[in-house]
């Protein structure tokens, strides 16, 4: 599918990101696992992980519904949208950790950091940035070593319902050969997937070991845990 194939409205896109080092963190990650390693980050939004990823050995391509637009109308847009979320978050810092940004500040430069390390990626390296929309991928099968997805799936229970979350999964499965991990486990009210166990019988019963695994990581409140999928 090319970019003039979708119609695609960017004001109804958030474009933020997170950086390669809370990436790290959420993921249980060390550089060391990274070396060699054929990595999907899916949905990526305006992350830092490919860029820097690459950087340490590894091999990482990002999709996202995002990347149908340019990089410079994606920078714009990501910077934009920081600002917004930060008059927001000013206003509902007791819902969120803040022992590793300390303030609205700190999380400001965090995410103007990830959001220009994407954006200059994107600008020299395009083809790392796949234009996608879950649950259909444009991979093949076992395509990837490892799949992180954060910041998506579970989170937005109250618009995207369990079948679509069951057929995102499948499809992130059929694009991984060895693992996926998925940050974090709660909805936008800090609450627990609700279906999330009738999601890991299922995952279970296709033949994977599905684990809940706490992570050094935790700024909204509660979101600290990965689900790890990995093939028996």
């Amino acid at each position: 599918m090319s970019r003039a194939e979708v119609k695609l409205d960017l004001s109804r896109i958030v474009f933020i990101g997170r950086t390669f080092d809370e990436y790290m963190l959420m993921f249980g990650l060390s550089k060391e696992e990274l070396k060699g390693q054929k990595i999907l980050d899916c949905p990526a939004g305006a992350c830092s992980f490919t860029a820097s990823a690459n950087q340490h050995g590894a091999d990482v391509t990002a999709t996202d519904i995002a990347y149908f637009h340019r990089y410079d109308q994606l920078a714009a847009k990501g910077a934009e949208d920081i600002e917004h979320a930060m008059l927001n978050m000013g206003k509902a810092q007791e819902n969120y950790e803040w022992d590793y940004f300390k303030s609205v500040d700190g999380l400001r430069n965090h995410r103007l950091q990830a959001l220009n390390d994407c954006a200059n990626d994107m600008k020299e390296f395009p083809n790392r940035y796949v234009p996608a929309v879950l649950p259909v991928l444009p991979f093949g099968d076992k395509e990837f070593d490892l799949t992180l997805s954060a910041h998506f799936l579970f989170m937005y229970a109250d618009r995207l319902d369990y079948d679509f979350h069951l057929q995102a999964i499948q499809e992130l499965m059929r694009v991984t050969k060895e693992e996926i991990r998925i940050f974090p486990l709660v909805d936008l009210s800090c609450n627990r997937y609700e279906h999330l166990d009738q999601l890991i019988d299922f995952i279970q019963s296709q033949g994977y070991i599905a684990e809940e695994i706490k992570v050094g990581y935790e700024f909204q409140k509660g979101a600290n845990s990965m689900l790890r999928i990995r093939k028996v």
